[in-house]
């Protein structure tokens, strides 16, 4: 039987759904994106070229949509998912015809600029990424709080309550769960990370056609989301993660075109990429990218 984990919901507000309540959070629960993740045999090169025949032959998500009216993006911007025993994969595909970045220094606050970003979610916990094209990052890791002690978090030395700060989102402030308990100087262990850029980084006396980013994430990095209900590291056939994708910009498109600068695989219907339960599900399947439907391969990659 495939084992489906439904992360990142809450107990209470699962239950409720169960027996037919409301759904209580700002993205339509019928239009939250679902994919299927599918095994490599050999480990990738992360270069951020994606230029291995397992991205060729991956699914790619569909063009990104403004986050929260859901209507289609200015540029073009996909992503996609491969993994194996050691790492889940990711691959961004950024459209921008002037590729611009200044953050050279990681952990710096790079949502003040163009980026791409990934949040990775546990039941109790979130993990989130953001990347810009000088190939510098940001991390945090998130606690519900609810979890905190019940979870036995507080007992870890990494997350004592001396190294968390109280957060409670973006615009969404009113989270059934409440709010939650951030590490801000959290790096994800053994994790790699690559960007190529097709032109001239801030150059604007050209075009470019844009950049393109990949990603390793070690399962075993995972041990922190996944200790709640002790799910497999690595995944088994069928498992669930919530994941989402995401690409923020310091520009919109002109009106009277509805664009909030931020752009995602899934809307959430609010300015707040801090709710899990808009989140992709992504399925992880043991079926080598082979076999994966020709007409979801990533067809327009960037050429090298």
């Amino acid at each position: 039987m495939k084992r489906f984990c439904w992360l990142a919901f809450l107990a209470t507000s699962t239950a409720l759904i169960a027996h037919g309540a409301e759904w209580k959070f700002p993205c339509p629960e019928k239009e939250i994106a679902s994919y299927t993740a599918y095994h490599v045999h050999e480990p990738l090169r992360i270069d951020g070229k994606l230029d291995e025949n397992a991205w060729r032959k991956a699914p790619r998500s569909p063009r990104f949509q403004d986050i929260i009216s859901g209507q289609p993006a200015l540029h073009d911007t996909f992503a996609a998912v491969l993994w194996d025993e050691v790492n889940i994969y990711v691959a961004y595909h950024v459209e921008e015809p002037f590729v611009g970045a200044s953050f050279t220094s990681n952990n710096a606050p790079v949502w003040q600029e163009n980026d791409v970003e990934i949040f990775i979610a546990g039941q109790d916990a979130y993990y989130e990424f953001e990347i810009n094209a000088f190939n510098t990052t940001y991390e945090a890791l998130f606690i519900w709080t609810d979890a905190y002690e019940r979870g036995g978090f507080a007992a870890s030395a990494e997350f004592e309550r001396k190294k968390m700060q109280g957060f409670n989102g973006v615009e969404y402030k009113t989270h059934p769960r409440g709010k939650r308990l951030g590490n801000f100087n959290w790096h994800f262990p053994g994790k790699q990370t690559a960007v190529f850029i097709d032109g001239t980084i801030n150059n604007h006396r050209d075009h470019d056609r844009g950049w393109t980013v990949e990603l390793a994430f070690p399962w075993k990095g995972l041990a922190t989301l996944a200790k709640a209900d002790g799910r497999s590291l690595p995944a088994k056939e069928g498992d669930v993660w919530r994941m989402d994708f995401s690409r923020f910009n310091q520009y919109k498109e002109a009106p009277p075109a509805k664009d909030s600068g931020g752009w995602v695989w899934s809307r959430h219907g609010v300015w707040d990429s801090h709710i899990p339960e808009c989140f992709p599900y992504i399925r992880f399947t043991t079926n080598d990218v082979s076999v994966a439907k020709e007409s979801q391969h990533l067809s327009n990659p960037i050429k090298q």
